[in-house]
């Protein structure tokens, strides 16, 4: 009983606003079209003036179309919002011979707009859609702004807050300000009077007062679209009114040049985890047994290329697992990468201990191999590997961009890194290849299996380069030249950072990271990488084993 109450009551309020708009310039302010449409009462409704707005989408004009927006939008029709909708998507149709307007739903059937009843017969003959251009679709956007902003759903509320934000019409101010006085919601109420400033800021017969608070509201804002309001202001203004103008923008530049500084490190920070998962494989690698494997790419390929049959199987055979696809693909991503390099150092890599430019050949021939034996299985062309919910759009914190897949990347590159410094430290396996890394004969006289430990020290380090690949494939092509785009980079990393030492591969991923980013966008990225690569060899001229040196490496023969 009391929702029924309350819904009578919300019925006679609206029904009031109506009346009063008749009567008084205070209420027609009001805007009926700011409220829901389902609470208004078509008998109480100006039914001529709405369809005198609805035939001049007949006349094709934009002019013309401009205008039927808002005459459709100030009616308070309860079919005023289907019908703009419906322009917007290209379903509003009109007959040039009988000048009737016709809406075709999503699902196909066909309604006259002045009824909202489905048509009796055969479709006429000559319908046309409606055209829109820019123009059009800005007034499209504030008509369905003002329309929503007194929605019961406060996310319809905040997009038509932004709708009106955007197109800045002054017709909506009114409805605006019945929105900003019912709204409880902050956040929503916020980007209401967020709206109302960026149309009270350039608005030329507004109280100088006013306008000056709507500066300063849109300074505290302090984004790009705040500032591009206030600059689009004209020159001229009261001399307070230009100077808090001035200041405004002043003060917006200098944020934004100061989250520019924080966005470029964080995109450091994410383009380092990228080097981190690249490379710490073969950190591990060049590091016990100083090979440079040239195919060390083709194992993040590998593991990419994993990921795709596994979503794939999935999409085939079990499409209600999807979210659960990367989680299934990593451990057998790690395996296949895993497996693959244990048969690349049994039968080729062993036999070439010591030779180091036979291996160097002989790891870029495998390579190719493989590269051509996937274009040969899979073709040349990219392969598309879907993106879990969880890991889907952007976050905002401040000024700062944050997307989901970038964030869960670095995510994923600290718990690799920090599980392989646990096995290192705390197994039995660890031990031994850090007896290795360090005196390859020694360990050897201490009755370690050197070639058992090389076999499985490489294996390790394609395993985590085929996880690197399942990482690769949310933010980068899957193709047989995934890991073309990694493997000097990686080297770069690991001889950088100090050979076989992982802190010193995630200082030097991180590093070059961060610094590749800053250094873009004064250099561009092809120059930019260029500067790092002649930066980084010059500092190896000067410390050759890099920021971290293992110890005991020297003694070796």
């Amino acid at each position: 009983m009391c929702g029924c109450y309350k819904r009578c009551a919300g019925l006679l309020a609206a029904l009031a606003l109506l009346v009063g708009s008749a009567f008084g310039a205070s209420a027609q302010s009001l805007k009926p079209q700011a409220l829901e449409p389902q609470t208004l009462e078509p008998q109480a409704l100006d039914h001529q003036s709405f369809d005198a707005a609805l035939e001049k989408f007949a006349a094709d004009t934009y002019n013309d179309t401009d205008a039927a927006i808002a005459g459709v939008a100030a009616s308070g029709n309860p079919l005023a919002v289907s019908i703009i909708e419906a322009l917007q998507d290209g379903r509003l149709l009109f007959s040039a011979g009988d000048k009737k307007i016709y809406l075709r739903e999503a699902a196909g059937g066909m309604r006259e707009a002045s009824t909202g009843k489905p048509i009796a017969g055969a479709e006429p003959a000559d319908l046309s859609p409606v055209r829109v251009n820019n123009r059009i679709r800005r007034a499209i956007e504030a008509a369905l702004g003002g329309l929503t902003l007194l929605s019961p759903d406060p996310a319809r509320r905040l997009e038509a807050a932004k709708a009106v934000f955007k197109s800045r019409d002054a017709n909506a101010l009114p409805a605006l300000e019945t929105a900003i006085n019912k709204e409880v919601e902050p956040r929503v109420k916020r980007a209401l009077e967020e709206a109302r400033a960026a149309i009270v800021a350039g608005k030329p017969d507004a109280k100088e007062a006013d306008r000056v608070a709507a500066i300063l509201l849109l300074r505290d804002r302090g984004d790009q679209e705040a500032r591009g309001v206030l600059a689009g202001i004209p020159s001229g203004q009261p001399a307070s009114l230009q100077k808090a103008l001035a200041d405004a923008i002043t003060t917006i530049d200098n944020r934004l040049a100061a989250w520019s500084v924080v966005q470029n490190l964080w995109y450091g920070i994410s383009l380092g985890s990228v080097l981190l998962l690249a490379a710490i494989g073969l950190a591990i690698t060049f590091g016990v047994m100083g090979v440079i494997n040239m195919a060390h790419g083709e194992m993040v390929m590998l593991g990419a290329y994993t990921t795709f049959l596994v979503q794939e199987v999935i999409r085939t055979s079990a499409p209600g697992l999807f979210e659960d696809s990367l989680a299934i693909a990593i451990p057998l991503a790690f395996l296949v990468a895993a497996l693959v390099g244990m048969a690349i150092e049994r039968g080729v890599i062993r036999f070439l201990y010591g030779r180091p430019l036979e291996t160097l050949l002989a790891t870029w021939g495998i390579s190719l191999i493989l590269q051509q034996a996937v274009r040969t299985s899979f073709g040349p062309t990219n392969r598309e590997v879907g993106a879990p919910d969880f890991m889907s759009g952007a976050f905002e914190v401040g000024g700062l961009t944050i997307t989901w897949n970038r964030l869960w990347i670095i995510v994923f590159a600290g718990i690799i890194f920090a599980g392989l410094l646990a096995a290192l430290r705390y197994t039995e396996l660890g031990l031994q290849m850090r007896a290795v890394t360090q005196n390859r004969r020694m360990a050897s006289s201490m009755a370690i299996n050197t070639g058992k430990i090389d076999a499985l020290t490489f294996a390790l380090g394609s395993g985590i380069a085929g996880l690197a690949g399942v990482a690769l494939s949310q933010i980068d092509n899957v193709s047989p030249n995934l890991g073309q785009g990694y493997i000097i980079d990686s080297f770069l990393v690991v001889v950088f950072g100090g050979v076989g030492n992982l802190w010193g591969t995630l200082v030097g991923a991180m590093s070059l990271g961060v610094a590749n980013k800053f250094l873009e966008p004064y250099a561009g990225a092809v120059l930019g990488k260029i500067v790092l690569l002649v930066i980084v060899i010059l500092f190896i001229q000067k410390r050759p084993r890099g920021l971290f040196a293992l110890k005991g490496r020297a003694v070796e023969t």
